[in-house]
Protein backbone atom coordinates (compact mmCIF):
# COMPACT_ATOMS: atom_id res chain seq x y z
CA UNK A 1 0.00 0.00 0.00
CA UNK A 2 2.76 2.48 0.91
CA UNK A 3 4.61 1.60 -2.30
CA UNK A 4 1.53 2.56 -4.34
CA UNK A 5 1.25 5.92 -2.58
CA UNK A 6 4.96 6.66 -3.07
CA UNK A 7 4.77 5.61 -6.73
CA UNK A 8 1.68 7.78 -7.25
CA UNK A 9 3.38 10.80 -5.65
CA UNK A 10 6.50 10.21 -7.75
CA UNK A 11 4.44 10.14 -10.96
CA UNK A 12 2.60 13.33 -10.01
CA UNK A 13 5.93 15.01 -9.19
CA UNK A 14 7.39 14.02 -12.56
CA UNK A 15 4.33 15.30 -14.42
CA UNK A 16 4.61 18.56 -12.47
CA UNK A 17 8.27 18.95 -13.42
CA UNK A 18 7.67 18.24 -17.10
CA UNK A 19 4.77 20.64 -17.58
CA UNK A 20 5.85 23.50 -15.35
CA UNK A 21 9.45 23.41 -16.54
CA UNK A 22 8.25 24.28 -20.04
CA UNK A 23 6.17 27.15 -18.69
CA UNK A 24 9.16 28.54 -16.76
CA UNK A 25 11.43 28.25 -19.80
CA UNK A 26 8.89 30.13 -21.90
CA UNK A 27 8.69 32.94 -19.34
CA UNK A 28 12.48 33.19 -19.18
CA UNK A 29 12.75 33.39 -22.99
CA UNK A 30 10.10 36.11 -23.10
CA UNK A 31 11.93 38.08 -20.43
CA UNK A 32 15.24 37.79 -22.31
CA UNK A 33 13.61 39.06 -25.52
CA UNK A 34 12.33 42.14 -23.69
CA UNK A 35 15.77 42.93 -22.29
CA UNK A 36 17.49 42.62 -25.67
CA UNK A 37 15.25 45.17 -27.38
CA UNK A 38 16.97 48.07 -25.59
CA UNK A 39 18.91 50.26 -28.06
CA UNK A 40 22.20 51.86 -27.07
CA UNK A 41 23.04 55.34 -28.41
CA UNK A 42 26.42 57.13 -28.34
CA UNK A 43 26.50 60.58 -26.81
CA UNK A 44 28.13 62.91 -29.39
CA UNK A 45 29.89 64.97 -26.71
CA UNK A 46 31.49 62.45 -24.34
CA UNK A 47 31.22 59.31 -26.52
CA UNK A 48 29.47 57.36 -23.75
CA UNK A 49 26.88 54.76 -24.72
CA UNK A 50 23.52 55.12 -23.02
CA UNK A 51 20.10 53.57 -23.37
CA UNK A 52 17.87 55.32 -25.87
CA UNK A 53 15.11 55.35 -23.25
CA UNK A 54 17.35 57.20 -20.77
CA UNK A 55 18.86 59.63 -23.28
CA UNK A 56 17.88 63.27 -23.64
CA UNK A 57 16.84 64.34 -27.15
CA UNK A 58 18.00 67.80 -28.17
CA UNK A 59 18.29 69.20 -31.71
CA UNK A 60 17.83 65.75 -33.21
CA UNK A 61 20.70 64.22 -31.20
CA UNK A 62 20.67 62.04 -28.11
CA UNK A 63 22.75 63.16 -25.11
CA UNK A 64 23.56 61.35 -21.87
CA UNK A 65 23.10 64.36 -19.57
CA UNK A 66 22.24 68.05 -19.51
CA UNK A 67 25.95 68.88 -19.10
CA UNK A 68 26.72 67.27 -22.47
CA UNK A 69 24.02 69.33 -24.19
CA UNK A 70 25.79 72.60 -23.29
Amino acid sequence: MIFKVIAFLAVIFLVYLVFFKKIRETKIKDKRNEEITDTMIECPTCKTYISKDDAILSNGKYFCSKECIK
